[in-house]
């Protein structure tokens, strides 16, 4: 097999000494029947395969082939003007065969099989391979939305997605190869001609000055090993000629060449029965007629045939499919046929769990093939977020709009639009700085994640900006961070029963044990769900699944309310809840005074399904009033203002700020872990 690897190879540095050292005429004819024999195989595997990728080594071969015609060329031409005409057997016989004693016919006919093969397959060829290279390199774009819309509606996987842009990208590498290959077999046409006219002008003035005989018996040695050699050369010529046109032709076919005739050709009998009767007309007009009558006969026994098989398969379809009607899918002829199939308006009700659309400005940054990264970095964001919270968040589905600005972008969860953002492509979105130098020029904007005063800075700028001290970010980061901030606000909502039965399966590889013995038969898979997103919406990452199902296990026989199981799966988690709020070892809270820790719990109202808060409405002003106050007194201090509460309290005091969409974490005691530092920046008090 390694020896087979290198055959091509050594094939090539053959060929080049082919141009160089003599052969003799044994061995020359062998090299024909080689050259004629490949030749052969090339154009029957062209019309066996069902797309031009699976020979995408035939550039390569055209130019190889090439180089061994125009190498036997030479070879030939040597021996014919050295070896008084004499070139080999394949030549000789050729040449006599066509010749038939008269020369300026076979030259004709060697001069027409140039001009068919130059002037008309050639040619032919060569447009289709430039009118498909360019084509193809147009349609690339659209070709990789198309991908990129299926990897995020999750239609197929990365792996697939990679495939498919291999598949594109060498297509359009394989027809722009084609478009530069078929000037290489034109090439030749034209090297063809010229040594045939040296072979029969050059070997006519070495007869006569060598005195090999009259002119006449001259003209006949070199014009038969002329147009020998020039059939020998050609018509592999032609052949290959023939391939290249099959190659770049079979773009738009599914099957070989074969079935494509017999279930193409064939697939219209009336059409046969018609041509058979216009083929009966020609007999008016003096054509011989036993050939046109068996022309006729032929094609009206073949359509009659085929239109009765038609209609057998046709009845044999509409019995299989009964009362009911026909099982295969029929023809669409309008949109409204279309829907009139009740399956394909059910399919109208997919909603897309996180999906994009852009304005037409945006889409350079997320197609591929215009060097946008966007998806990419969605790729390695749902890495980050799995690593960071334990949840694989589905695929964001992206599309362009012709409804929104051309700037514009929004985000959907559940195919509801959540967020709205405005970016530049070609600037960059800078946070002003503390203190800092505001003097640089922009565009006033708001940073869309976020909402912080910012402006956008054009390139020009970029350098000056900098100095400033201004963090400058580009718009696709601008666009991947709000997306972020999306995903994570949202969590909670992108977790559904099925990704949790994903969750519990990769579980299953390391803790079949756990698993097995607590879902479902302590905690079911509704439940679990619940809790877990419970933990989302606060933050809480559940990647530390072990540790939720020991807690579970433990708790849930005994403790029917969800959320008190929560309160208990976040106090086993202490240690996860401690290192994603604290910071260096230490975490800045706001505590909550006793006496309204006291008025909270003397307010629970406990009922047969769980418990509410039962607040009077000046209390509920006074408790909120105080924990504004607090939190923005140390709202330049933190990012993420935190309130330490008792842990019976802590869930009741969270639904009442809940309720006023106060951007604060409420943790417990007994979530903190031992080893951290509390500093306490404030305390809310009734006062």
């Amino acid at each position: 097999m390694k020896l087979f690897n290198n055959v091509v190879s050594a094939m090539v540095v053959g060929v080049i000494f082919l141009l160089i050292i003599p052969l003799p005429t044994a061995v020359l004819d062998f090299m024909f029947i080689t050259n004629l024999t490949l030749s052969f195989v090339i154009l029957l595997t062209t019309m066996y395969i069902r797309e031009a990728l699976e020979f995408s080594v035939f550039p390569s071969l055209l130019l190889i082939t090439t180089l061994f015609r125009l190498a036997l060329n030479v070879s030939s031409t040597r021996k014919i003007l050295t070896n008084h005409g004499d070139a080999g057997q394949v030549i000789a016989t050729f040449g006599q065969f066509v010749i038939q004693g008269n020369v300026v016919v076979g030259l004709i006919i060697f001069l027409i099989i140039v001009l068919v093969q130059f002037l008309v397959i050639t040619k032919g060829s060569e447009r289709v391979a430039e009118v498909s290279a360019r084509f193809t390199l147009d349609a690339m774009p659209g070709k990789q939305m198309a991908i990129d819309a299926d990897l995020s509606s999750g239609l197929i996987d990365e792996e697939t997605a990679r495939t498919r842009r291999s598949k594109i990208q060498r297509e359009a590498d394989f027809f722009g190869s084609m478009d530069g290959a078929t000037k290489f077999v034109k090439g030749d046409a034209i090297m063809s001609l010229v040594t045939t006219f040296i072979n029969l002008i050059g070997g006519v003035i070495i007869g006569m000055i060598n005195g090999e005989g009259t002119f006449n018996e001259i003209m006949q040695i070199y014009s038969t090993a002329t147009v020998g050699d020039g059939l020998m050369s050609q018509i592999p010529a032609l052949l290959i000629s023939v391939a290249t046109g099959m190659l770049v032709t079979r773009s738009a076919s599914e099957n070989n060449l074969n079935e494509d005739v017999a279930h193409q050709f064939l697939s219209q009998p009336l059409v046969l029965i018609m041509a058979s009767l216009a083929m009966a007309m020609l007999l008016f007009i003096g054509f011989p007629a036993a050939q046109v009558l068996t022309m006729s006969v032929i094609l009206m026994v073949l359509g009659i045939i085929l239109l009765r098989s038609g209609q057998t398969k046709q009845q044999a379809a509409a019995a299989a499919a009964g009362p009911e009607g026909p099982t295969v899918t029929e023809e669409v002829t309008s949109e409204a046929a279309f829907y009139r199939n009740i399956d394909n308006v059910y399919g109208l009700l997919k909603v897309d769990p996180v999906s994009m659309e852009f304005g037409y400005s945006l889409i350079p940054l997320i197609d591929e093939n215009s060097g946008g990264n966007f998806m990419d970095r969605v790729v390695m964001f749902r890495k980050q977020f799995a690593s960071e919270m334990g949840l694989v968040f589905p695929s964001v589905r992206v599309k362009d709009s012709g409804l929104l600005n051309p700037n514009q972008y929004v985000i959907n969860i559940k195919g509801e639009q959540v967020a709205m953002g405005e970016v530049l492509v070609d600037h960059y979105l800078a946070l002003l700085p503390e203190g800092g130098d505001r003097t640089v020029d922009g565009i006033d904007t708001v940073d869309p994640a976020f909402g912080i005063p910012a402006k956008w800075i054009s390139e020009d700028k970029r350098v000056q900006a900098e100095m400033a001290g201004y963090t400058l970010i580009d718009a696709s980061s601008v666009m991947i961070t709000h997306l972020s901030e999306v995903i994570k606000a949202h969590a909670h909502e992108l977790l559904n029963r099925q990704e949790v039965n994903n969750m519990l399966a990769n579980l299953r590889k390391t803790s079949e044990a756990l698993v097995n013995d607590t879902v479902p038969a302590i905690v079911s898979v509704g439940t679990l769900q619940k809790i877990l997103c419970n933990l989302l919406r606060e933050g809480v990452p559940v990647r530390d699944m072990d540790t939720i199902l020991e807690t579970l296990a433990d708790y849930a026989p005994t403790v029917k309310d969800m959320d008190m199981l929560t309160e208990h799966v976040r106090q086993a988690l202490k240690r996860t809840i401690t290192h994603r709020f604290a910071d260096s070892g230490q975490m800045k809270v706001i505590s909550l005074d006793a006496e309204i820790e006291n008025t909270i719990m003397g307010s629970v109202k406990k009922v047969e399904n769980g418990s509410y808060l039962a607040l009077e409405p000046k209390q509920i002003q006074d408790i909120i009033g105080a924990t504004t106050r607090e939190v923005d007194k140390i709202r330049d201090l933190v990012q993420t203002p935190i309130i330490l509460t008792s842990p019976i309290v802590r869930l009741y005091y969270k639904r009442l700020l809940d309720q006023f969409s106060m951007r604060v974490t409420i943790l417990s005691f007994n979530e903190i872990d031992t080893d951290i530092k509390i500093q306490a920046l404030g305390n809310i008090s009734a006062a």
